[in-house]
């Protein structure tokens, strides 16, 4: 795709990140997420609510709490104590003491994927949920949080003893309660999540053993995989980590085909795993650029806007419907890749990305972001069910806002000096 074909008005030309009313805009839609999700989602009985659209708990009476919730939850505290923002570290800490004390597993060791008030609903070990309690304890580590480094020494060892697979360089998918083995299947999307984690493990502890491990899951879904496969991210492997096409499972977790969003979301971590392993791989930043234009190319739907959910292995949409994370992550990625490219072509997108989401993502009447949008952009429930979580669309509202020098944590730390909150 020729980028002369994006080319700004020089009397608009200029990366809207330095433009000051730019800035504030982006904190000001930060500070909408906080304010809908924050003290609503605070359980009392502990971990956090799933909300509805207008912002209310799903089923009160009885939240079943997953880790993903809980983790993200606490990270986007920690985010929120970073910044200053008053009422974030009693989050941090109700979402961490849930953490260790309910979600580990103190019989068989690991972390339970879900709770509700009383007993484990699912009490599987997946490798998805281990990465987000790693990637909370290093968050909460930036805050000194007393619980950070036992939580972080706990998961790693778990993560180490039961999910490495240290022949293939990535990480076994799932076990049961007692570690017995539930299936073959291997996945990429909690190898995506498991180096975001390893980075910030990297960032908040400085030891090189977890940028060595993210480096290795990067060489095997992306160089020796992605690229291969004309920059499309293949989801779904078997357990020698041949390519499984015809894999069908959870559309919310382990998507059908290919998905277009987790294309966009690696190639903001491959230029962060760049950046953190002293530069040394330079196939990292052609991947990333060759990942984010093949996504837009194939997925962004000319006729309405919106990335479409899903493709198939012939490049065409299973899934049409739009979901409200790949245009964050999109968001994110442009912003990443465009401090260091000057590009105005990630420029473009940049600003049509956030286009789009202010005038069809954004809930501007009730707050947070709308989860999901049939094809027409019209408002859906297909998948999700409210709003689930803050996680995406904070990091789109405060990347661009920071300097891509490592993860939005260590950026906030190092830009605007913030310390510990404990």
């Amino acid at each position: 795709m020729s980028d002369a074909k994006f080319s700004l008005p020089k009397t608009n030309a200029g990366a809207w990140q330095i433009r000051p009313f730019h800035r504030q805009y982006l904190m000001e839609q930060a500070n909408r997420l906080f304010d809908f999700f924050e003290a609503a989602s605070i359980n009392p009985k502990g971990g956090f609510y799933e909300l509805s659209d207008d912002g209310e708990p799903l089923n009160p009476d009885n939240a079943v709490r997953q880790i993903h919730v809980t983790t993200r939850m606490i990270h986007c505290a920690v985010i929120g104590s970073l910044l200053g923002r008053p009422g974030s570290d009693e989050i941090v800490d109700h979402g961490m003491r849930y953490l260790w004390e309910k979600h580990r597993d103190q019989r068989h060791g690991g972390y339970v994927w879900s709770l509700d008030d009383g007993n484990y609903v699912d009490a599987s070990k997946q490798a998805y949920g281990h990465a987000f309690v790693l990637l909370a304890g290093a968050s909460a580590k930036l805050v000194g949080h007393p619980l950070a480094d036992q939580l972080i020494a706990d998961v790693t060892e778990v993560i180490d003893t039961r999910f490495w697979d240290k022949k293939i360089g990535a990480v076994r998918e799932e076990f049961g309660n007692d570690w017995s083995q539930v299936s073959t299947y291997r996945g990429q999307n909690s190898n995506m999540h498991l180096t975001e984690a390893l980075m910030a493990a990297f960032e908040a502890t400085g030891k090189e053993e977890y940028i060595k491990k993210a480096t290795k899951i990067a060489d095997l879904i992306i160089r020796r995989n992605a690229v291969k496969l004309e920059h499309r991210v293949a989801e779904h492997f078997h357990e020698d980590w041949s390519l499984d096409k015809d894999f069908v499972g959870s559309e919310m977790f382990r998507p059908s085909g290919t998905t277009p969003g987790h294309a966009l979301e690696w190639s903001r971590l491959l230029f962060q795993l760049f950046v953190l392993g002293h530069k040394e791989h330079g196939w990292m930043t052609e991947a990333a650029r060759g990942l984010f234009r093949n996504a837009v190319d194939l997925c962004w739907d000319k006729v309405h806007g919106g990335f479409f959910y899903t493709l198939d292995w012939n490049n065409q949409p299973i899934m049409r419907e739009k979901l409200w994370w790949p245009v964050a992550e999109a968001i994110g990625a442009a912003a990443y890749i465009g401090a260091y490219d000057h590009d105005e072509y990630f420029q473009h997108w940049y600003r049509k990305l956030w286009d789009f989401a202010e005038n069809h993502v954004i809930d501007h009447v009730r707050g947070g972001w709308i989860s999901e949008l049939k094809e027409d952009l019209t408002p859906t429930s297909r998948l999700f069910v409210g709003k689930p979580d803050i996680y995406h669309a904070l990091q789109a509202c405060l990347i661009p806002l920071y300097p891509a020098n490592g993860s939005l944590t260590r950026s906030i730390i190092t830009t605007d000096h913030g310390g510990p909150g404990y």
